[in-house]
């Protein structure tokens, strides 16, 4: 989840859209090691986040932690909620105590700014948007994913024009600056571990300028009580 939109992002995207060229869709392997011990953990983490969905009501909606976010969170009527682990760096303790290993894991992969557990009510659609900063990744890891009647999973990503469909313990790393949209086309709850993850391979000014806005939002996180 990013913190990012209270800048500028038209701003920041043209800044960084000029010095970095990748697509929408990332490898793994090269852009985020740790994936795989995410990956791998998957059985622990949907216990993990099950056992938090079950007091679901007391998880606050999107626009509830950032109401500038209404038009993509409160757009239908329909729930999406965030249990907020980590904000830029900055821990919310009560929420990481709650998820002891997934607590754990973020915190052996430092490439990892931020953290939620992602709930997606049913036949909730999260409209077009992009996100406004480069200097980020966004790792998806389906946690507990309902499927169609083709078997298939029923959550879809529309990610510049491309649909993904990201099933239990199925990861994918993507940049959130690309147009995308969510679906939700099923009678359950959709839940995701999402990841902003730190973007390496860019030229050193622009690593230096990354470091320094990452830092300036998580303090802006702590000033609001985020976290």
């Amino acid at each position: 989840m990013s913190f990012l939109y209270d800048l500028s992002a038209n701003a920041m995207r043209r800044l960084y859209d000029a010095r970095i060229d990748t697509p929408p869709v990332l490898d793994a392997d090269a852009y985020f090691p740790d994936a795989r011990t995410f990956v791998d953990a998957w059985p622990q983490l949907r216990d993990e986040a099950l056992a938090v969905a079950a007091r679901m009501q007391h998880i606050p909606r999107f626009h509830e932690i950032m109401p500038a976010q209404a038009p993509i969170s409160a757009n239908d009527g329909k729930d999406w909620r965030l249990f907020v682990l980590k904000v830029y760096g900055v821990n919310v303790e009560e929420n990481m105590a709650a998820c002891p290993t997934l607590a754990r894991i973020v915190s052996s992969a430092p490439d990892v700014l931020s953290a939620t557990l992602s709930f997606l009510a049913p036949h909730k659609h999260i409209p077009r948007h992009r996100g406004p900063f480069r200097g980020v990744l966004r790792f998806q890891l389906g946690i507990s994913v309902p499927v169609d009647a083709e078997g298939r999973p029923a959550a879809v990503l529309s990610l510049d024009h491309q649909e993904h469909r990201i099933g239990n313990g199925e990861c994918l790393l993507w940049d959130d600056t690309y147009p995308h949209e969510v679906w939700n086309r099923s009678d359950e709850v959709r839940i995701a571990l999402l990841l902003d993850v730190r973007r390496h391979h860019m030229p050193a000014d622009m690593r230096m300028l990354s470091r320094a806005l990452i830092a300036s939002v998580g303090m802006a996180a702590r000033w609001r009580g985020i976290a």
